[in-house]
């Protein structure tokens, strides 16, 4: 995964973004950063996920942290196996090539980020800048009180962040820009360590030495070797995105970035910087596909305390400390090219009935592996007993709509009270819990089922979704149950395009015209042509999905198949999720969850 881009003699980072498959992410689980391919962080909030941005050159907010040859150069990159550490590769017109190692001390301080960045030259020695120009606050608050102590290490200000900078000794500051000049030497790495915090520092600046080796060793600990799937390199490459995702408390991001158009100059930007608990469910699932480990931890242990705390009132979304989401709002930035700048979302005022059904699924997944304690098996009963209670609501749905009878909404609850009372450890309760799963769906299809046999989107609405091909994957339904049969089919015939899956049909205009094709979509049309047991077919739609990524390997939202790009926000982490399972279950011997056996 190293391209070649056009040629670029640097001084100034760039003054526009780039297409998103240009960009790779480092994280640390409280933040992350997503780094270009002139060596320049265009996104950073600090201190957590959901804060205002240091560098957000991405959505026109300014700040920058640029470090590249001074001389023309071609660029390339990739991961280090099984972590966030990117390695950018630049090869210049004649001193030939040079790293930068990029990583988030990992894992993260919720109050302090360090950005270690390690350049070294490769065969011959080569003129490299740097610029650092931080701007707090979306851009409104610039670098202060910027002093250099008698140890040549920089400390400066921007609003309420602390910034301390090492190994730039030499560098110069003016006007709230700091510049540096070095020279990568072979055999000698030059180190640049950045720390931004919002508390004090606490004792002098990380030893870059110690802090690479404890970053290696704790990505070793984090991301499990993974073997036996469709794309073994893929599929660890997930994990570790999900990983990097995902907070100390458990929560994972749905995405790293905010206000990234998923449709140019249509108005669907959107702020995913929170925890959604239906994307906290797949990443779980997924998780809980390789055998069970940490991430299906981290998963039951964010939703379990959500469902305790809030029981049938359960946002659908969160922040990654477990808080209520602030409501939408403009921030009268430039916003990235055919998109505009918005924090917050509208999410905060929904109700969203699947959530509960994914929750249980979830709980369910995490007692098969006897991952589920007391505490877990009293949020799994909370779950049930909300959807007892409100499954006739209508609600907002999984794509987050009008408020109705979805379809999916009710059949995937069935699913979850079936998987529950499935577990080992369900007691009297069970067949209760079956029992319900049959009214559900008994009363589902007398008002949702097409006359040709399929199911159709809600009572209202005959159309096809791609939604509807979830239940049965979970066990709703089984997977050799005509109504299942005939969803798939009629699915495959209407809302997909060259082994590209779309979500609905918005209106009349040809599907890649209306909306990007949604890269979840596609996986869960792997895993359904799994389930049938075209076993050809669905490492088809596998392989066209998981090349719809950027040289880094990171998936967005969509995938605009006409002009072969990225759409949305970045990375998009139920889109691993999806990869991971698929790639896991496809290989398996037998047939997927629900599947005819």
């Amino acid at each position: 995964m190293t391209p070649p881009t056009a040629t670029h003699a640097r001084s100034e980072p760039r003054d526009h973004p780039r297409p998103l498959r240009d960009y790779a992410l480092v994280a640390d689980g409280e933040r992350g950063a997503l780094v270009g391919p002139d060596g320049d962080y265009v996104w950073l909030c600090a201190p957590r996920w959901d804060s205002p941005s240091l560098f957000g050159a991405l959505i026109g907010a300014g700040g920058a942290y640029a470090l590249a040859p001074t001389a023309p150069y071609v660029w390339g990159g990739h991961y280090e196996e099984g972590s966030l550490v990117w390695r950018s590769r630049w090869i210049t017109r004649d001193a030939g090539g040079v790293e930068c190692r990029e990583a988030l001390a990992f894992p993260g301080d919720p109050h302090r980020a360090v950005i270690l960045r390690r350049v070294l030259a490769q065969e011959e020695p080569v003129a490299m800048r740097a610029l650092l120009e931080p701007a707090g606050g979306f851009g409104h608050e610039r670098v202060r009180d910027a002093t250099l102590d008698e140890h040549g290490v920089w400390h400066a200000r921007a609003g309420d962040l602390r910034l301390r900078w090492s190994g730039a000794a030499g560098a110069h500051f003016h006007d709230g820009r700091f510049t540096l000049d070095l020279r990568a030497t072979p055999g000698r790495p030059a180190d640049l360590v950045l720390e931004v915090s919002d508390r004090p520092f606490d004792g002098p600046p990380p030893d870059p030495d110690r802090a690479w080796r404890a970053t290696e060793a704790a990505w070793r600990r984090a991301v499990p070797a993974i073997s036996g799937t469709l794309a073994d390199r893929e599929a660890r490459f997930a994990y570790a995105v999900m990983r990097g995702l995902t907070g100390s408390g458990g929560g994972m991001v749905a995405a790293a970035t905010t206000s990234l158009p998923e449709r140019a100059e249509e108005g669907r930007n959107y702020d995913y910087r929170y925890v959604w608990i239906r994307d906290q469910c797949y990443a779980g699932q997924a998780a809980a596909a390789l055998g069970g480990c940490a991430l299906l931890d981290d998963a039951v242990r964010f939703v379990s305390a959500r469902l305790l705390a809030d029981g049938p009132a359960l946002a659908p979304a969160y922040t990654v400390d477990g808080l209520s989401i602030p409501g939408q709002r403009q921030l009268e930035l430039p916003g990235y090219p055919g998109g505009f700048d918005i924090v917050g979302n509208r999410v905060n005022r929904q109700f969203q009935l699947d959530a509960f059904g994914e929750c249980l699924l979830l709980l369910a997944a995490a007692a098969r592996h006897d991952r589920l304690d007391a505490e877990g098996w009293k949020a799994a009963r909370t779950a049930a007993d909300a959807v007892a209670r409100r499954w006739h609501e209508p609600d907002a749905g999984i794509w987050e709509l009008d408020a109705r009878a979805w379809t999916h909404s009710r059949l995937i609850c069935a699913a979850g009270l079936r998987a529950l009372a499935g577990a080992t450890g369900a007691g009297a309760e069970a067949a209760g819990w079956s029992s319900l799963a049959e009214r559900i769906v008994a009363d589902t299809e007398r008002h949702a089922l097409h006359p040709s046999g399929r199911w159709q989107r809600s009572p209202e609405d005959e159309a096809l979704d791609a939604s509807l091909l979830l239940p049965a994957l979970r066990g709703a339904i089984p997977g050799d149950d005509p109504r299942t049969v005939a969803t798939l089919d009629a699915y495959r015939a209407a809302l997909t395009d060259d082994h590209l899956a779309y979500r609905f049909r918005h209106d009349d205009r040809p599907l890649a015209q209306a909306e990007g094709a949604f890269v979840m979509c596609g996986f869960v049309m792997a895993l359904a042509e799994g389930q049938q047991g075209r076993t050809t077919a669905a490492h088809r739609w596998f392989d066209r999905n998981r090349a719809t990524c950027g040289p880094a390997g990171l998936h967005s939202e969509e995938y605009d198949a006409v002009q072969r790009q990225m759409r949305g926000n970045l990375p998009q982490a139920f889109v691993h999720a999806f990869l991971l399972e698929s790639a896991v279950r496809l290989a398996q011997d037998g047939p997927a969850p629900g599947a005819p056996s």
